[in-house]
């Protein structure tokens, strides 16, 4: 039976491509996506749906509203469960989703965070990092609960950087191990060799 997951995201979509390009190439176990969400109409990542042949679904929000309404989170659940996936995967998505969906998915929803929680939580992870001169940072996958970026860590993955390091390409270090780590994740999930988080 195939893992079926759903990827939301707000942008470019690189942590979906590796994601897509595991599926691809065998490397996600059983997981198999279904679609991609994204907040916004024109964003990059719904075209990787279309490059990779999967469904995508463009969910309109308010754009000045950093979370969910209420109405909107009416619309995302309907929308997920024509697919009724088995794990919804939050890869830069950035709403804010309402409780109401995460007690309905029921510890079946994990976020990748660009920091090595529970440091840096919320926006902006990487320059704060940079900026505090941490010697090491790098990036999480976690399960999904009520208060923000502090469900229970799945998988860590460390960058070390100095201070000849440019935020830019410590940006690059970040992202280059998000697209190893989240796949990885992913598959580990689909092969029960990571178990549900149970609410």
């Amino acid at each position: 039976m195939p893992f079926k997951i759903i990827i939301l995201g707000s942008g470019k979509g690189s942590n979906a491509e590796a994601i897509l390009k595991a599926e691809k190439e065998g490397n996600l176990g059983n997981a198999v996506t279904m679609a991609i969400f994204s907040d916004i109409k024109d964003a990059p990542i719904l075209d990787l749906a279309k490059k990779y042949k999967k469904n995508s679904e463009y969910i309109k929000c308010d754009p000045f509203s950093s979370k969910l309404k209420n109405d909107e989170t009416e619309i995302l659940v309907n929308k997920i469960n024509k697919y009724n996936p088995d794990l919804v995967v939050l890869a830069g998505f950035m709403k804010i989703l309402d409780s109401s969906i995460i007690k309905y998915l029921n510890g079946r929803i994990i976020n990748l965070h660009p920091s090595l929680l529970p440091s840096f939580p919320g926006l902006n992870s990487i320059e704060k990092a940079f900026n505090y001169k941490v010697k090491i940072t790098g990036c999480t996958v976690h399960w999904v609960t009520e208060k923000l970026d502090a469900g229970p860590i799945i998988d860590q993955a460390s960058v070390k950087f100095d201070r000849n390091c440019s935020i830019d390409e410590l940006k690059k270090k970040v992202h280059a191990e998000e697209h190893l780590l989240l796949p990885k994740v992913i598959k580990k999930i689909s092969l029960s060799e990571i178990s549900f988080l149970v609410n």
